[in-house]
């Protein structure tokens, strides 16, 4: 049985192309900056590129972004940033100096499509979009479990650059949806990405795939008439999310979670992860009635 899977797990693998990822997190960006004066645009730019980046960094984010005042700058912009208190053009972001944060929030609540490469060129994004592509990932895991149960849970709602069709098992999906994870976290991280370049993380998230898949049937199987659905989806949920803050640490400080921390981490995430499982299935009970 475990050779079958982890043959699914290889044939699935050869339809996820991280060079697309890498092409997503790369693409050039272009901002245009508004304010009123030189210290405003300063104010901005230091909190979009701190001083501590290397200049080379620094470099790579001024090409990225132009001001208004900027003879050269292209026409053609994918965000604009205003000075809060100015009058701005209707699809510009306002800069709050008490509040940054806050501009960065309604970016990516607007243009989910940019999140991974701002997150790539500037810091500020970096947190919200590692932290929102592991909540996301791993309750697409959550409800891919309770999909193949319950088959009127559709699971073509989770947004997948291959076809369901094509993962011959639930583990299978679940492991190539972590590695899928993995490219994601690297590139909003400006990381290598990469089967050769994330190769450590890859194997591990193979090698524990059947671990969680053990526990999964485990616990169903404790629990008569269906009710082990909710743990089994809980564990696709937390196996997931230790993978994603694990690989976060990584590519952030330079190693991951240590035995102990990975514990404490999923037995939180176990609890996070039933919450998620009941969740679906209010939905879909009251889709039913």
């Amino acid at each position: 049985m475990a050779k079958d899977v982890l043959q699914q797990v290889r044939q699935a693998v050869g339809n996820l192309n991280p060079q697309e990822v890498r092409n997503a997190a790369e693409r050039p960006l272009a901002i245009r900056l508004i304010a009123s004066s030189g210290p405003g645009y300063t104010e901005i730019e230091e909190f979009l590129s701190p001083p501590a980046f290397s200049r080379k960094k620094r470099l790579e984010q001024a090409q990225a972004l132009h001001r208004a005042d900027d003879v050269d700058a292209t026409e053609q912009f994918d965000l604009e940033i205003c000075e809060a208190g100015l009058s701005c053009p209707p699809d510009a972001f306002s800069y709050f100096p008490e509040d940054p944060y806050r501009m960065v929030t309604e970016i990516l609540e607007a243009h989910d499509d940019l999140g991974l490469p701002l997150a790539r060129y500037f810091a500020p994004f970096r947190k919200p979009v590692v932290e929102r592509t592991i909540n996301t990932i791993a309750k697409e895991n959550a409800l891919f479990s309770l999909a193949t149960a319950l088959p009127n849970i559709a699971p073509s709602v989770i947004q997948l650059p291959w076809s369901v069709a094509e993962i011959g098992s639930d583990t299978a999906f679940l492991t190539v949806n972590q590695i899928r994870m993995l490219f994601l976290l690297a590139g909003a991280s400006d990381r290598p990405i990469g089967y050769r370049e994330q190769r450590a993380e890859v194997a591990s998230v193979i090698a524990g795939a059947f671990g969680w898949r053990a526990a999964a049937r485990q616990l169903v199987g404790k629990i008569p008439f269906g009710g082990g659905l909710i743990p089994k989806a809980a564990v696709a949920y937390a196996g997931t999310y230790v993978v994603g803050k694990s690989a976060e640490r990584l590519y952030s400080i330079g190693y991951g979670y240590t035995r102990s921390e990975r514990k404490l981490a999923y037995a939180e995430a176990l609890e996070r992860g039933k919450q998620v499982a009941r969740s679906i299935l209010r939905k879909r009970n009251r889709e039913d009635g």
